[in-house]
């Protein structure tokens, strides 16, 4: 998660993650499955659509690291929406990119590898200068404790948590961040 990438590191990673997506269009489209490739393609411009949103947040360090998370071989996905566009701030970011950066490291360490772990984050505007983002992280815990205990601790007077869901296969959670 702390990888600085190189130009030519990720224009290669992109260019395997498009390569991967082409190869499954290309799959399906030889076992005639024209109604698969269409939900593939849907889906790729949903992606497409959303990094454009999150790019124009000014959020950069924040926004490296959602695009970039994926390429960590971590212990889940993460996938994102952006909402709502909205002005972010430099003081917004680093918040953003630190507190995240650790919710992922805590992730990583207490979820089984060997699962299917998937973090949805969705991110929207609250007020003028509030944002509103969500953290549903399903799949398999191998410490859940310490996972709520970095939730209870981390937060900065910025930022108040409201949990929705806990449980062995889930943590949802609304993040209120104030500016």
């Amino acid at each position: 998660m702390d990888k600085n990438w190189t130009t030519i590191e990720t224009l290669r990673q992109t260019r395997h993650d498009w390569l991967n997506k082409i190869q499954i269009i290309k799959g399906n489209l030889e076992l005639n499955r024209i109604d698969r490739v269409k939900g593939i393609i849907d889906e790729i411009i949903i992606e497409t659509q959303n990094e454009a949103r999150l790019s124009s947040l000014n959020l950069p360090k924040f926004t490296e690291m959602l695009l970039t998370s994926n390429w960590n071989n971590g212990s889940f996905y993460c996938e994102y929406e952006i909402i709502d566009v909205f002005e972010g701030s430099a003081e917004m970011d680093e918040l953003m990119y630190r507190w995240t950066n650790d919710y992922f490291k805590i992730l990583d360490k207490n979820l089984d590898p060997f699962f299917e772990n998937i973090l949805a984050v969705s991110m929207c505007k609250k007020e003028v200068s509030d944002m509103r983002c969500s953290f549903q992280m399903q799949g398999r815990f191998m410490d859940l404790s310490a996972v709520m205990e970095f939730l209870e601790s981390s937060l900065t007077a910025e930022q108040s948590i409201e949990i929705r869901e806990c449980n062995e296969n889930e943590i949802f959670f609304k993040m209120d961040i104030k500016f």
